[in-house]
């Protein structure tokens, strides 16, 4: 019988090493890594996390391994690393299956930024602008998918104990929703 479950973990981190602390935790925790997304600044400065600077993604859209996007520690794991492009915002990495969200939403031309990706995403419009404001500040968003309501309750209590801020639950909307136009 096929999961339907449809529940994600949201959060905001304040550094990369809180992040890879998380990351590290949660893959501890029996967390595939299919269901870890990272959205972080492409300018966060340490040296395990580079671009080169001669690769020309197109706005909004995602770079696959040609992105000469490098990422160590354990950013390393996560599945679907990529570049992109958030209007108004700058330029950004996302590793997991958020890189596969924002670019199937069209990231490149929603309004106001990513708030609209996020809200597309099911999290509700007070906590989507509230993560692009401090996504705006340097911030790092984690979203862990959860196949159960144990799970939700696992990578809560995580990201709590790992630094993780402005912790929320969001239902994931389905395909057909996401492409639906009204």
């Amino acid at each position: 019988m096929p999961n339907n479950y449809k529940k994600s973990v949201w959060g905001i981190y304040p550094s990369r090493l809180a992040v890879e602390t998380a990351i590290d935790r949660l893959r501890e925790a029996g967390f595939l890594s299919s269901d870890v997304s990272v959205l972080l600044p492409q300018n966060l400065g340490p040296k395990e996390l580079t671009t080169e600077k001669s690769t020309k993604a197109p706005e909004g859209a995602t770079a696959g391994a040609t992105s000469g996007v490098v990422i160590g520690g354990a950013l390393g794991w996560l599945a679907g690393i990529g570049a992109l492009a958030i209007p108004g915002i700058g330029p950004f990495i996302a590793a997991g299956p958020l890189v596969a969200m924002l670019a199937g939403l069209g990231v490149g031309g929603v309004v106001g930024g990513v708030t609209g990706a996020f809200i597309g995403a099911g999290i509700p419009e007070y906590e989507a602008k509230r993560y692009e404001g401090r996504l705006a500040k340097g911030g790092i968003l984690v979203s862990v998918h959860c196949a159960n309501p144990e799970a939700v309750t696992q990578a809560k209590s995580l990201m709590e104990r790992t630094g993780g801020e402005e912790i929320s639950v969001s239902t994931e909307e389905t395909p057909q929703a996401l492409g639906a136009s009204g």
